[in-house]
């Protein structure tokens, strides 16, 4: 239903604007400029419409005044006046301008009626057209209320409730429907009448001012005609006035130039007097060049012309080629890439089945390819540079032959004749066809470029070409001079001599003839060019490529004329990245004379700088160049491209072949064909037929003649096909050898002769045979052609006698670069007026029964109506009719008639001759009959009848007996008889059956028979007999008949199909469903009960199931047997585990190891053939056996005995689970039920179980190939890190690679967190194809043996690594006690070793490695501390002492690293080497184990000194470290002046427990020694010596020894003890000091000073 249409609201009259027509009474406004507007209705504010402010009574008409009318009148009648000052006159002015304010508001008032009238209509014929449409669908509403109400009372009848309950709810529908389009339609005409009322109004109002509208126009009208007088008055006295004006002009510029005119005219007279001699001497030459300049002018713009467009076209075929060329690269490189990638896809997988180490082989496969890639390219440089060497050769003798055959003697000059004389003469001896003699004198220029093939013709060019000619035949004998004189006077003369070269010349070496010679020159002109040219960097980056842009990149000149001079500039643009030079080098050697380059150096240019140079060409000879303008730069040498290109003839023609088609006797078709010149040289043409020859128009006796009237007019030379033009042409442009060949010798060149100097014509005449031509040309048959233009030439067809017509032509060009081109017209002759386009109809295939339908086209010739009769033959006219029968067709048109073909089954008795009963082809024919017309015009109508036959085979299924838990499925065939696809649909399908395909919808083919799948699930337990409809698309219908028996047994599974996931092989997929007993009760009202079709019901009981298993299936049922008592369920395990029989297994361990010895036993094999052991591949059929059987194994391969453990067995596993191709298995499992206990079955008696309750189960088990497998160590999921040191770690890592096509998510089991094992990379995700390596770390805490379970968890499957390990103590004896190895004392500057040993307890290998803390790391950040020598002795802990000054250290010990074996000793050297004085030395050495486990500490001391004697002990009185600042060592000589006292403190504590007992006196010791030296000293011993032991005795001190003497490498004990005296105070110490005094190389003094105190306690 259409929605209601919303009526356009009256538009509201405003302000009234001015009409077109003037002079319309005004209409009376209210104040405020507009109408008054009635009061708005309660409840409405809207506003108002049209209708209501017409009819406002303040709206009227009011006529205007008689002034207003007398107005315009009186204004042009009356002439202008000045302005009156009296009362009179300003009342009238104000009566005028109120009486124009009303003319202004009635033409207001007059236009805006017009545009509401406009708007009215329209308004109107829409509101018409929409009441109209509401009345069309009130009306098809009614009608559709009318037929549902029929409708409803047949279905009424019919008893169809629901049909009857539709079509009430549709009459409802369209009740509502028709209602509210009623409503619509009540408004729209509401709508209406009262726009007619409003129209109404306006058109009265109009007729109102019908009258004021006249008087208007009458008004207008005469101002009009007022103004037109006016005008033209003014007119006229302006153009008066103008011509007085131009005439006094015109007088006084006519006596002026007068004046000018005597003036000048004398003046031209005086120098025309002075200059006429210099002009008639002049003017001939003058006019001369400038013909001839202007000639070469045109020629030159015509040759640019054609030029450019041969270069749009050729830019254009290039850019296509490229493109296409490109896209096949790409195409091709896409497709080769892929199939090497696919290619390397494939051969490393190959690569890694077999084992091996893809990577490595793809990368040796890549170094040789890129190395064969090396040598082809050093075998094509190699072959180029011979190449270019062979080809230089050849051009330098080329060029070698060419001097030698250029360098001819001059021809002697002769008598001087003038250069017209000796032109006529030459062509009246070639027309005479005498031979010449060579002229006497001719320019060089021009004999180097005339062909040596043609000697005459370029002699005659050159002739004609010297000098232009003007003027009559008197002029030809006024002139006895030549203007070819000699450049160097003399030397044309007989008695000048060529120049001989001299014998001394001629023996003398060229220049770089010897290699040695060449190989120098470029040795030193390297040496120069890489000291000019220097690499340029700015800010790291090296510059690489040209240092300077040229603009443009080409210098090309083109279209060049001989002897002009050519001049271009290029801009030469710095694109390096700093300020660099330029040089020019010069040009090619082969430009050198024609190109001159003009370049002053810039010097320094900055980057983005410039320069101009110019470029002047000049040439000589008209040959195209290209070469090289070479430049040299800062940065490297660089050139520019130079090509010179000579103007060039192009043309050709727009098609080849002008086909005319059919054409009647008697008329004329015309055709026309265009020859295009798109070069810039222009050229003669002449259009002929293969078999016509060119006539020349020559006098009897040879000579050319030549009238009074002009030189040029009658010139008639014709030369044959060999004649060359002045001009020199390019390569590019001459014609192929082949088509050179097609011009035969009677093929002439006719045309006007273009030469240099003057163009000659030449008269033609194309010959006529005596009978009429049916194909000619027009009348442009030759002429000239342009430089880049075209020239169409029509081809007319005239036939005379039926047939077909065909013509050759052919194109001759005087321009020898120009081959012929060759074109064929064809056409068909017809007699006949009326003819079918068509005339075989064909219908195609055609079932009987069948209305099929065509349209015959007939066309006519004639100029005349026809009458048509269209006939068919008797036989046929039951099955064919053509309609209309009769018809006429108009002249020059065509008629189409209906073609009705009905097949009937008696076609084929009908038909008779007509109808082929084997191939069932009918051809009818079918007559037309023109009036008129003796012979009619057949057409014939083909077609192939067929049958529309449709066979189900077989007629009849029996499904037999199927329970209602599952569907039996039988296959029946449609075979179609028919030639035509048919399609067809099986419907009105019971919802027990199905059919497949497609529901038992398609299209079945010509004669083909299609397999149908009807599959039958009953739904109750019964007896099923039913057919099957299958219709065809015609409507015809097939019947097949079916019967069936359906069961109900007592038992039931919760699923009857399991579709398990894609398993891995060694993977398990677990599904479960239940066995389920319903069965409670055998009374059908409560529930449908077991039965076997129509049989009574099964008994109410326990019922026993078993599932029966195929045989070596990997499916496992758990209970497979079981019993359910009534209304239980029973729970059922089914597990799928697929595998590899180890049958399988075994062949391809025992094949591997067979290849393993075999390779071991080969000697000859290389080493690196022995790791390639390559596994056979396999291909799983349905039961898992080899496609390739292996050959029996050896009696050594038995031998071995390959078990489930071994490591052939499990690399052979893992070979095969990678390799493994997929599989799918679909098993059926029947289970079988029975109706008692198995409890109450007595010892193995079978179970009676029914054949017809039998329940069957539907795995799908698809078993594929791991999606993750182990590529290390042979595949090999077992990883076993060994022995393995307690506290340390050890990281195996193993490759896992994903083989599925698809990306992975890989998660991980959780290892024990307190056990050893660590995987250090968990990885997320896997790509497909993408190997990645898992680290796995063994960390042992204690020495037992560990072992775990990593499961790799994909959603494809799992792969579980079993980790294993030990761990082992590991435990080391040093020889050192005590920790502490004290080197001694050392001269400075020499060094002493000690040696230790280590003593590994442990069975495993030990790594070990000495650290010394003063070369460690932890030592520099202890320095940024407060120094040790700060704090106390008991706070001091820094163990590296004085170290050397050379910054070397003082203690080293070798070996630093290494091994140690299990029960093994490793002994060990430390080195104490001092540079300078002193006796704190000290270092930690820390021996490390496997650099974790710190093993030892062992403290090294040791002191120096400068001389070989030392004492040492008792209390320190320095710190032990060293000053940063250096000591000044005195010389020796200074130091004994200067003897220093060196104090040594001696603390002697008496301890005295109790003082009625004596105690032990304290003791000290002092050591003496005398160090071992190498060095050569007077003394080989020490003496020492202490003073004051009287004093020392006194206070209780007694020392023993005070003198003694030492030897090298000794040192002697002081003993000093202390007893207090009887007068000692124990409050207070007793000290005291005596001198020691060492004597050896040196003496040196020591002061020591004894301290001694009682205390109570020690």
């Amino acid at each position: 239903m259409r929605p209601p249409v919303a009526v356009e609201p009256p538009v509201a009259v405003g302000p009234l604007r001015q009409s077109r027509c003037s002079g319309r009474a005004p209409v009376r406004v209210p104040p405020g400029g507009s109408c008054a507007r009635r009061p708005p209705r309660p409840g409405c504010s809207a506003p108002l419409t049209e209708r209501d402010k017409l009819e406002d009574p303040g709206f009227e008409v009011v006529s205007p005044p008689p002034e207003a009318e007398d107005e315009p009148h009186v204004r042009c009648s009356r002439p202008e006046k000045g302005h009156s000052a009296t009362d009179a006159d300003k009342r009238e002015e104000k009566s005028a301008a109120r009486d124009r304010i009303q003319v202004l508001h009635l033409r207001r008032t007059l236009d805006h009626l017009e545009k509401l009238h406009r708007e009215k209509d329209l308004f109107i014929e829409k509101t018409r057209e929409e009441l109209r449409a509401c009345r069309q669908r009130v009306g098809l509403l009614t009608d559709q209320q009318d037929s549902v109400a029929a409708r409803v009372a047949t279905e009424r009848e019919a008893t169809n409730t629901a049909a009857v309950g539709r079509l009430q709810a549709l009459s409802g529908r369209l009740r509502v429907e028709l209602e509210k389009e009623q409503c619509l339609q009540a408004r729209v005409a509401d709508t209406l009448r009262e726009s007619e009322s409003t129209m109404w109004h306006i058109e009265i109002q109009e007729g109102r001012l019908e009258g004021v509208r006249k008087r208007a126009q009458e008004e207008a009208t005469s101002a009009r005609r007022c103004l037109q007088v006016q005008a033209a008055r003014r007119r006229e006295e302006e153009a008066l006035a103008k011509a007085e004006r131009n005439r006094l002009l015109r007088v006084r510029r006519s006596m002026h130039l007068q004046k000018e005119h005597g003036v000048r005219h004398q003046r031209l007279v005086e120098d025309a007097q002075k200059n006429h001699k210099v002009a008639v001497k002049l003017l001939k030459a003058s006019l001369g060049r400038i013909r001839e300049q202007e000639k070469k002018g045109r020629k030159e713009s015509l040759e640019h012309l054609k030029r450019r467009m041969e270069a749009v076209l050729a830019l254009k075929g290039s850019i296509a080629t490229s493109r296409e060329t490109l896209r096949k690269f790409q195409a091709w490189g896409q497709a080769k890439a892929a199939l090497a990638e696919q290619r390397a896809q494939v051969e490393k997988a190959e690569i890694l089945a077999q084992g091996r180490d893809a990577f490595k082989h793809l990368f040796h496969q890549r170094r040789y390819q890129e190395l064969e890639a090396q040598n082809r390219a050093f075998e094509e440089e190699q072959r180029l540079r011979k190449q270019e060497i062979v080809s230089r050769i050849l051009k330098e003798e080329a060029k070698e032959d060419a001097r030698k055959k250029k360098a001819c003697p001059p021809a002697k000059a002769t008598a001087r004749l003038t250069l017209r004389d000796k032109a006529w003469s030459y062509v009246a001896h070639v027309c005479e066809g005498k031979a010449t003699a060579a002229m006497p004198c001719c320019p060089l220029q021009l004999q180097e470029i005339g062909s040596p093939a043609h000697p005459r013709t370029s002699r005659l060019v050159e002739a004609i070409s010297s000098e232009s000619v003007q003027g009559g035949p008197g002029n030809l004998t006024s002139e006895s001079g030549t203007l070819a004189e000699p450049e160097i006077p003399g030397l044309w003369s007989e008695d000048c001599s060529s120049y001989q070269v001299p014998k001394e010349d001629m023996d003398q070496k060229p220049v770089c003839g010897t290699k040695v010679d060449k190989d120098i020159l470029a040795c030193t002109v390297e040496q120069l060019t890489s000291r000019i040219v220097h690499k340029q960097v700015a800010s790291g980056h090296a510059f690489k490529g040209q240092p300077f842009h040229s603009k443009p990149k080409l210098i090309h000149f083109k279209d060049f004329d001989i002897g002009k001079v050519y001049k271009k500039k290029i801009r030469l643009v710095n694109a390096t990245y700093t300020i660099n030079y330029c040089k020019l080098v010069g040009v090619e050697e082969h430009l050198k004379d024609f190109v001159h380059i003009d370049f002053d150096p810039p010097g320094p240019m900055s980057a983005g700088m410039s320069c101009e140079v110019l470029v002047t060409f000049k040439p000589m000879i008209n040959k195209d160049l290209e070469g090289n303008v070479s430049f040299l730069a800062q940065t490297g040498g660089f050139s520019i491209p130079l090509k010179c290109s000579a103007k060039k003839c192009s043309v050709s023609l727009d098609k080849e072949l002008v086909d005319f088609g059919s054409c009647v006797v008697g008329e004329t078709a015309s055709r026309a064909i265009t020859l295009t010149n798109v070069g810039s040289l222009g050229t003669t043409f002449r259009f002929l037929r293969v078999s016509e020859s060119c006539e020349v128009d020559a006098s009897p006796n040879g000579l050319l003649t030549y009238k009074d009237k002009g030189f040029y007019d009658k010139i008639v030379p014709s030369f044959s096909k060999g004649h060359k033009d002045g001009d020199e042409s390019s390569p590019l442009d001459a014609p192929s050898p082949k088509e050179s060949g097609k011009l035969g010798s009677k093929e002439l060149e006719v045309g006007p002769a273009e030469s240099e100097g003057m163009t000659v014509p030449t008269i033609t005449a194309l010959p006529v045979g005596e009978d009429q031509v049916e194909i000619s040309l027009g009348e442009v048959t030759e002429g000239d052609i342009s430089p880049f233009s075209s020239i169409r030439v029509p081809v007319i067809f005239t036939p005379v006698v039926p047939g077909a017509v065909h013509t050759r032509f052919k194109v001759m060009f005087k321009n020898q670069q120009c081959p012929a081109l060759c074109f064929r017209a064809v056409g068909v002759a017809m007699d006949v007026p009326v003819w079918v386009p068509k005339p075989h109809v064909d219908l195609k295939i055609c079932m009987y029964d069948r209305l099929y339908q065509d349209s015959v086209l007939v066309r006519t010739r004639s100029k005349a109506t026809l009458r048509l009769t269209f006939e068919v033959c008797k036989e046929l006219r039951a099955h064919i009719e053509l309609l209309p029968e009769t018809g006429y067709i108009q002249a020059l048109s065509s008629y189409s008639v209906q073609l009705k073909f009905l097949p009937r089954h008696s076609l084929p008795e009908d038909a008779g001759k007509y109808f082929d009963k084997e191939t069932r082809v009918l051809e009818a024919p079918v007559t037309i009959r023109v009036a008129d017309q003796i012979k009619p015009v057949v057409f014939t109508v083909h077609a192939i009848v067929t049958t529309s036959d449709l066979e189900l085979n077989p007629p009849e299924v029996d499904f037999g007996y199927c329970t209602i838990y599952e569907a039996i499925r039988t296959q029946v065939s449609l075979c179609n008889h028919s030639l035509l696809p048919q399609e067809f649909g099986f419907v009105g399908l019971p919802k027990f059956v199905d059919i497949q395909p497609n529901d038992g919808f398609g299209t079945i083919l010509p004669l083909e028979t299609l397999p149908l799948d009807v599959t039958f699930q009953p739904s109750e337990a019964k007896e099923y007999n039913f057919e099957l409809l299958c219709k065809s698309e015609i409507g015809r219908c097939f019947r097949l008949t079916c019967r069936a028996v359906g069961v109900r047994p007592p038992l039931e599974l919760s699923h009857h199909q399991i579709k398990f996931a894609a398993t891995s092989v060694y993977g398990t997929s677990v599904a479960a469903l239940y066995v389920i007993n319903s069965h409670l009760s055998t009374s059908p009202l409560t529930r449908s009960v077991p039965r076997i079709g129509s049989a009574g019901a099964s008994p109410v009981g326990p019922t026993t199931f078993e599932f029966l298993l195929p045989p070596d299936s990997p499916i496992t049922i758990s209970p497979s047997v079981g019993t359910v008592l009534p209304g239980k369920k029973c729970l059922v395990q089914v597990a799928f585990q697929p595998g590899l029989s180890s049958k399988l297994v075994r062949k391809e361990a025992f094949q591997a190891l067979a290849k393993e010895l075999k390779a071991h036993k080969d000697t000859a094999t290389p080493r690196k053939d022995l790791q390639r052991l390559s596994f056979s591949r396999l291909q799983l059929q349905d039961q898992g056996q080899l496609v390739q059987a292996s050959a029996p194994q050896p009696l050594e391969l038995q031998k071995h005995g390959v078990n489930s453990r071994s490591d052939e067995y499990q690399a052979s596993q893992a070979a095969l689970a990678r390799s493994f191709q997929g599989k799918f298995d679909k098993f059926v499992v029947p289970c079988v039920l029975a109706s008692d206990d198995i409890k109450d079955r007595k010892g193995m008696e079978p179970l009676s179980f029914s054949p017809h309750n039998t329940l069957f189960l539907e795995l799908w088990c698809p078993a594929v190939a791991p999606a993750i497998v182990v590529t290390s160590d042979k595949g090999k999921t077992i990883s076993n890190f060994g022995d393995i040191a307690v506290g340390h770690r050890c990281i195996k890592k193993v490759a896992i690679q994903n083989i599925s096509s698809e990306d992975l998510a890989v998660d991980f089991s959780v290892l024990n967190p307190s056990g050893p094992f660590v995987l250090l990379n968990p990885i997320r995700e896997l790509a497909a194809g993408e190997t990645r390596v898992l680290a796995l770390s063994f960390s042992p805490q204690e020495t037992i043996p560990a072992q775990e379970m990593l499961d790799v968890i994909t959603r494809r499957g799992t792969l579980s690594l079993t980790l294993m390990g030990t761990g082992v103590a590991s435990t080391i004896a040093c020889s050192i006690e005590g920790g502490v190895l004290n080197m001694g004392y050392v001269i400075a500057r020499e060094s002493v070793s000690s040696g230790f040993q280590l003593q590994n307890n442990s069975p495993l290998p030990i790594k070990f490695s000495m650290r010394l803390d003063s070369l460690s790391n932890a030592r520099t950040e202890g320095r940024q501390q407060v120094p040790q020598f700060l704090a106390s002795r008991d706070q001091r802990t820094d163990i590296v002492g004085t170290q050397n000054l050379s910054g070397q250290s003082v203690f080293s010990v070798v070996p630093v690293e290494g091994i140690l074996e299990p029960s093994r000793a490793q002994d060990f050297t430390v080195t104490f080497s001092p540079d300078h004085e002193s006796l704190y030395f000290s270092d930690q050495l820390q021996v490390m184990l496997f650099d974790k486990t710190l093993s030892h500490q062992i403290l090294l001391k040791g002191a120096a000194r400068e001389h070989m004697m030392f004492v040492e002990g008792g209390d320190p009185l320095d710190v032990p470290v060293e000053s940063l600042t250096m000591t000044p060592t005195l010389a020796l000589e200074r130091r004994e002046e200067t003897e220093e006292l060196k104090p040594i403190l001696v603390t002697l504590n008496y301890v005295q427990l109790d003082a009625d007992t004596p105690a032990p006196p304290a003791t000290r010791e002092l050591q003496v020694g005398c160090i071992r030296t190498t060095q050569l000293t007077q003394k080989k011993s020490i003496e020492f010596g202490l003073d004051s032991i009287a004093s020392l005795q006194h206070k209780g001190f007694t020392i023993e020894p005070t003198r003694g003497t030492v030897e090298r490498g000794q040192t002697k004990t002081i003993s000093i003890s202390w007893v207090p005296p009887a007068d000692f105070d124990p409050d207070h110490p007793l000290t005291a000091s005596a001198l020691l005094q060492l004597r050896g190389a040196v003496k040196e003094t020591y002061k020591v000073l004894f301290v001694a105190q009682v205390v109570t306690s020690p």
